[in-house]
């Protein structure tokens, strides 16, 4: 598996996040293509939904214009598709609330996602709670499920998201929700991070509010990766897409230092 392939041979990963379908669908084609071919170690590949509770106000509206441009399953897919054709030992998590998964069907979701080339998944409003049907289905077809901790999450907490996410986990730098942020309380989820391994072996990534290099280079002092989002997705949207490189480089390089 590719993902757990990576994990072996890597220490540090840069997580790219982009929408399909914003600001339009060969756009946002091209920028998953820069993401790639700039150091993005595992693409995160963003799945419009109406409801995106867990994103703030850049990717909320990347969300809904994706929607206003009839962007539909099909399309998520066929782009993924698309990018495995072009980058086959990548891995790629599709970033996808529960609803979608649900209305297709579970079984028929993840046949799907399995045939686009996706690794696994990341769910943000799915608790691991109440994951095991995902998970029992996402077994059968060799795919990841990721969950998200937080710096509110107890020590029993974070064990038991440690034991129920797959090969990775995804912590939330702060309470609230996603976006680039100038500052980050380094120290408190420093402290978070320390816990979490005291608890699970598994690679920890932090997402939410990173969005610079130093930023990325001080995360990943204690973390084994960075989630960056809203920033690429900002500069897609605004078809800055040679920044938007020099931006994966910049980040990617300061992970290596």
């Amino acid at each position: 598996m590719r993902l757990e392939k990576f994990w072996k041979e890597n220490k540090k990963a840069l997580l790219s996040y982009m929408m399909v379908g914003y600001p339009d669908y060969q756009t946002s084609l091209e920028a998953f293509r820069v993401l790639l071919r700039n150091h993005t170690d595992i693409l995160e590949i963003g799945f419009p939904f109406s409801d995106p509770v867990a994103d703030g106000p850049t990717i909320q509206e990347a969300h809904q214009i994706a929607l206003n441009n009839g962007i539909k399953s099909e399309h998520v897919f066929e782009l993924s598709e698309k990018l495995r054709e072009e980058f086959p030992d990548k891995p790629f998590l599709l970033m996808t609330y529960y609803n979608p998964m649900l209305k297709i069907g579970l079984d028929a979701f993840c046949k799907r996602a399995v045939e686009a080339g996706i690794d696994g998944f990341i769910v943000p409003d799915l608790p691991p709670e109440e994951g095991g049907e995902l998970k029992s289905v996402c077994s059968n077809y060799g795919l990841s499920v990721v969950f998200l901790a937080s710096p509110t999450s107890t020590e029993e907490r974070l064990k038991l998201i440690g034991e129920s996410s797959d090969h990775m986990v995804y912590f939330v730098s702060i309470t609230g929700t996603t976006g680039a942020r100038d500052s980050l309380p380094l120290e408190r989820l420093r402290e978070r991070i320390e816990l979490y391994r005291s608890v699970c072996e598994k690679p920890v990534v932090v997402g939410f509010g990173i969005s610079k290099p130093e930023q990325a280079r001080e995360v990943c002092k204690f973390a084994d990766g960075v989630v960056v989002g809203s920033h690429f997705v900002r500069l897609a949207g605004e078809g800055r897409l040679e920044e938007l490189a020099n931006s994966v480089r910049d980040i990617a390089l300061a992970l290596k230092q």
